[in-house]
């Protein structure tokens, strides 16, 4: 018999401590509720369970990315909705102002309010905000992050809804067509553009120069995006809209005052020395000098934002306005209002339709971010009654140790029967 090495009480005591060590994890277990505490509890799944966690909480983000989305969208939509109840006023008044009842005072009140709702819209146009962001200016161009990963996203650009855009300031359409590079990966993007006043250069919403212009050619880029075959129909202030992914432009001059009431909106085209609008002979051409309506005086190419070069044989221009103060201006201004609703309507379709999706994105992912979360939980969280059954067992076995330590811790004293 030995006393220096109580080897029972070694095994006992290294039974013990490995008891205890089970104890204490099934304890943390138990008081946390994850199986994984630490890497050394479960190192595989430890890495799953954190890729799962990442991709929980971008799907959580992203379902309120959509919903901000959403609040965006309603916010530009209701903007447009009194838009639209401005443009329906002034469709009526344009009907009221076209019928020879009414005197010269009444169309003067009439042209009154019209004024006064153009402007309104502009304000709309220039105010409407969300988060600073100008909605209705033309500057909105943007991505909605709507998923957990890089490029998962959607891009929204909203339209510039101003009087000018709509058609409804006296402008005249002096060119349009096909862009120079006319594929869907243009140069410029969809959207209004103005001409700078050293007419040298094409300025996006914000002012930023996107090209140049020279020789009535506009280059953005190194590529040629427009080529006007020299003739220079790009006025200080002139409006070009890009659509169709780049594909189609259209370009707008500003038009003196004096031609705006001389000229009533409409489609026009200059035949031989005739200008004929819509069919009908409506005054004279003096051929790449000016334009005299029938019964008015002549009105130079200049103050209709055009060169004399363009006012020849079989040449095409639309004015575009909202003037009710004559009766042919007001009759071919409610032509001009309809196309400004089908504007307006159809940048709220789009909208709308815009806000379905996101509507069904978020309902996409939130259950997504619940199916990953039950998943993560599978790997991550811990059984709790299996987890109980196994610190009952650690605990008894640990009690029981601890009795045979003290048991072991006895047995040398049966040493001194022999020295008795």
């Amino acid at each position: 018999m030995r006393i220096n090495n109580n080897l029972m009480a070694m095994n006992t005591h290294r039974q013990l401590g490995i008891n205890n060590t089970g104890t204490a994890k099934s304890l943390e277990k138990l008081s946390s509720g994850f199986r994984i505490n630490r890497a050394g509890d479960d190192a595989a799944g430890l890495a799953i369970s954190e890729k799962m966690r990442g991709q929980i909480r971008g799907l959580t983000q992203a379902s309120r990315n959509a919903q901000d989305g959403i609040s965006l969208i309603q916010t530009a939509e209701g903007g447009l909705n009194e838009s639209h109840a401005i443009l329906q006023r002034m469709r009526e008044l344009a009907v009221q102002s076209a019928t020879d009842t009414n005197v010269e005072i009444d169309r003067g009140a009439i042209q009154d309010e019209m004024n006064q709702l153009v402007s309104e819209l502009d304000r709309i146009s220039n105010t409407t905000e969300f988060n600073t962001q100008g909605l209705l200016n033309g500057s909105f161009k943007g991505k909605f992050q709507i998923g957990a990963n890089e490029g998962q996203n959607v891009e929204l650009q909203i339209g510039k809804m101003d009087s000018t855009s709509l058609g409804l300031v006296s402008t005249i359409s002096t060119a349009q067509g096909d862009t120079a590079n006319n594929t869907n990966n243009a140069v410029l993007a969809d959207g209004v553009y103005t001409v700078n006043e050293a007419k040298n250069a094409l300025l996006d919403a914000d002012g930023n120069t996107v090209a140049t212009i020279a020789t009535s050619k506009i280059t953005a880029g190194g590529a040629e995006v427009i080529d006007l075959t020299s003739k220079e129909v790009l006025d200080a202030g002139a409006q070009i809209t890009i659509s169709g992914n780049g594909a189609k432009y259209d370009i707008k001059n500003k038009i003196d005052a004096a031609a705006s009431s001389a000229l009533a909106p409409g489609n026009y085209e200059i035949k031989g020395t005739n200008l004929v609008k819509d069919g009908k002979l409506v005054g004279t051409v003096a051929d790449k000098v000016s334009v005299t309506p029938e019964g008015g005086s002549a009105i130079e190419a200049a103050k209709l934002g055009l060169t004399g070069d363009l006012l020849t044989d079989g040449f095409k221009f639309t004015i575009n306005g909202s003037d009710v103060s004559t009766r042919a201006n007001a009759e071919g201004s409610i032509t001009t209002i309809n196309k400004a609703i089908e504007t307006v309507s159809a940048e709220r379709s789009k909208l709308g339709a815009m806000q379905n999706r996101l509507e069904h994105t978020i309902k996409n992912l939130d259950t997504s971010a619940e199916n990953l979360q039950a998943s993560e939980s599978r790997i991550r969280d811990v059984d709790m009654a299996k987890e109980m059954m196994e610190f009952t067992k650690q605990n008894i076995l640990q009690q029981a140790a601890t009795a045979m330590l003290a048991q072991a811790n006895q047995a040398p004293q049966t040493v001194l029967q022999l020295l008795r």
